[in-house]
């Protein structure tokens, strides 16, 4: 699995909104999602895609857990973290490396900014038996 992140900043950014950086223009964000849509196709193509799906921003998040064993409801975003999860791709592919080809591959998508981005990938496991820790 691939994932890629951004903040609640990222999100505002792509929206237009003005953050103190650099706003992204309708082109901007049309560029963005041209090469998301050759990048997934050529995944389908070469039958390495799974699934893919981008994650609404931060600011919609709602985290459940327990607390002093209470349970507990919050709406985001979240001040304890300045990066969420953006979106995810599930790939079957040859290889660990081939999968970081990938990764870098979709960190090439064009920003206004030249934006750092970064992506985290991890292998999916099948079983119990498959969880190395």
């Amino acid at each position: 699995m691939i994932l890629s992140y951004a903040s609640q900043r990222n999100y505002d950014e792509m929206a237009g909104k003005d953050t103190g950086g650099v706003a992204w223009k309708p082109e901007d964000v049309a560029a963005m999602h041209a090469f998301m849509t050759e990048v997934n196709k050529e995944l389908e193509d070469s039958g390495e895609l799974v699934e893919t799906r981008g994650l609404a921003a931060p600011v919609h998040t709602r985290r459940v857990g327990l607390r002093g064993g209470a349970p507990f409801v919050t709406d985001g975003p979240y001040a304890e973290t300045q990066e969420v999860l953006a979106g995810y791709w599930v790939v079957e592919c040859a290889s660990y490396d081939r999968a970081t080809e990938i990764a870098l591959r979709l960190g090439q998508c064009p920003s206004p900014d030249g934006a750092d981005a970064f992506a985290d990938i991890r292998p999916i496991i099948e079983s119990v038996e498959d969880m190395a820790f």
